[in-house]
């Protein structure tokens, strides 16, 4: 299959490598440093599974790739208004769109049902830009699970993970998400096919509405934040609120606050995306995580005065930071 990743950075390149090993033609984009060493060397992979290499086409020209069968959207959220626009050159007529970033995505009312069934969500697509450039037909959802880092440009620590789940926006078991599932086993990477991804989002996005600014606020790790007496606290409360907007879209989460909480201990002291994001000096993805949770709870009338404090204190530490 002809697979392009727009976005290859850490994931995306762990990603592109991985498939390509297994045969699949890949072509990663990327710019600066980074894509200049994968154009150079390839992607080099660190890994406690086994150290490995692999050399899929690196470039920066969307026009130079054409259609392609898989197009995986790996960029921050927050980038993606800027390169929607840039995509139709990889778009044939049968090119399914893998959308995985964190958060809550732009499509996430598309074809959900309910009050809310094909509004939009400004926070992640100002202006519908995203969804203007991308049809809803389009669309497979995906949760990444894999923890990976740019040690430098090239050059991919992998942490932890292999599993990336997929869904149609509809629930079904489709061909295409068969078909891409099979490359995913085949590149020794474990693909399950959900039958509800928007709920697989918030299981992961519970997590990351409180410990990603929080970390960024105070440069805490998981365990730190859910040890301290009085953080812990707040981690409680802001979690009940976002688990409240869950129930109040339908989403019925498989373990409780404090389940989810003793999950973040035993995780230790590993440090939030977000806060490794601030400390490299890249911007936050805020409002994925956390300010399109607060546009939900709006759509719901919850107040959310928790969630809304470290919101506003993350945007002030961007703004004061320039990021």
């Amino acid at each position: 299959m002809k697979i392009a990743i727009v976005g290859a950075g850490a994931i995306g390149a762990f990603l592109g490598a991985k498939l390509a090993l297994s045969g699949e033609d890949v072509y990663l984009i990327a710019r600066g440093p980074h894509l200049r060493a994968m154009q150079a060397d390839g992607v080099r992979v660190r890994s406690p599974e086994g150290d490995f290499e692999a050399h899929p086409t690196a470039t920066d020209d969307y026009e130079s790739i054409g259609p392609v069968d898989f197009l995986f959207l790996t960029v921050k959220a927050h980038s993606l208004t800027g390169i929607a626009p840039n995509l139709a050159p990889l778009l044939g007529p049968d090119t399914a769109v893998v959308s995985a970033q964190n958060g809550i995505p732009w499509w996430y009312f598309m074809g959900h049902g309910g009050p809310f069934d094909g509004e939009s969500i400004e926070s992640v697509d100002p202006g519908g830009v995203i969804a203007g450039a991308i049809d809803q037909s389009r669309i497979i959802g995906c949760v990444i699970y894999p923890s990976t880092a740019i040690v430098e440009p090239g050059v991919i620590e992998h942490i932890e993970g292999n599993r990336f789940s997929l869904g149609e926006l509809d629930g079904s078991s489709s061909d295409r998400c068969k078909r891409l599932a099979g490359a995913f086993i085949a590149a020794g990477l474990r693909a399950p096919i959900r039958g509800h991804i928007r709920h697989d989002m918030w299981i992961k996005l519970l997590g990351n509405v409180v410990f990603n600014p929080m970390s960024a606020l105070t440069g805490a790790t998981l365990v730190e934040m859910v040890t301290h007496p009085e953080t812990s606290a707040t981690v409680r409360a802001v979690m009940t609120e976002a688990d409240e907007v869950a129930q109040g879209l339908g989403v019925r989460l498989p373990f409780t606050v404090e389940q989810r909480m003793e999950g973040a201990r035993k995780v230790g002291a590993h440090k939030t995306s977000m806060l490794q994001d601030l400390e490299a000096g890249r911007p936050m993805e805020l409002e994925s995580v956390v300010g399109v949770v607060i546009e939900l709870g709006e759509k719901l009338g919850l107040p959310m005065p928790l969630t809304r404090t470290l919101y506003s204190c993350a945007r002030l530490l961007e703004q004061v930071r320039g990021n």
